[in-house]
């Protein structure tokens, strides 16, 4: 019995083969980089109607303070100062965002009432104010450029919306001299901001 080797059936197979194991890592690669580079995880709150994404690899701080007026509070882990925040306060007798006033009126008060707020030693200038809508809902987009008292400057970009007889705000932040690599997926991270009704 004589073997035969047929080159040419090989050749095809082993390029097949390597063509398969090259699309198999082509796909892993980029997986890994979409997860280091722009992953996001969800948080759902159902008690108070609320959800967003945040950065993959930032961690939620647990046993706030009841007077920090906080929700929620995720930063990462590394660049601990980097964050985002929800805050829900009161807003009797206004059942919308327009009833609080224009994006410009309420980004103006929200940044001197909770991102430099009087005796804090911060100051918040309002850089840019829009209304979106999701739904039914109007969500008003707001952004600042934030010097602290130390002469620090930070970036911040909020999204707040009036739901069930209250404010909502979700806030992120971050030094200045990393807004241009966090930008799009802080941005992303605010647009996602969502209460339920």
């Amino acid at each position: 019995m004589k073997f035969q080797f047929n080159l040419k059936a090989s050749s095809l197979k082993i390029r097949t083969l390597l063509v398969s194991l090259f699309a198999v890592m082509a796909l892993t690669l980029q997986g890994c980089s979409a997860g280091v580079l722009g992953g996001l995880n969800g948080y759902t709150d159902s008690l108070d109607g609320y959800k967003f994404l945040y950065p993959t690899g930032w961690t939620q701080v647990k046993n706030l303070s009841e007077n920090s007026g906080l929700d929620v509070l995720f930063h990462d882990i590394i660049e601990q100062t980097e964050n985002i925040s929800v805050v829900i306060n009161p807003t009797p007798g206004k059942r919308s965002l327009p009833e609080l006033g224009t994006p410009t009126e309420v980004g103006y008060r929200l940044g001197k009432s909770a991102i430099a707020p009087e005796g804090s030693g911060r100051d918040a200038e309002l850089v840019s104010a829009e209304a979106g809508q999701v739904g039914d809902r109007i969500y008003y987009l707001l952004e600042y450029a934030v010097k602290l008292s130390n002469g620090i400057q930070r970036h911040n970009v909020s999204s707040a919306v009036v739901y069930r007889g209250n404010l909502y705000t979700l806030n992120a932040s971050t030094p200045e001299e990393r807004w241009e690599k966090m930008k799009d997926i802080l941005i992303q991270s605010v647009k996602s901001f969502t209460v339920d009704g």
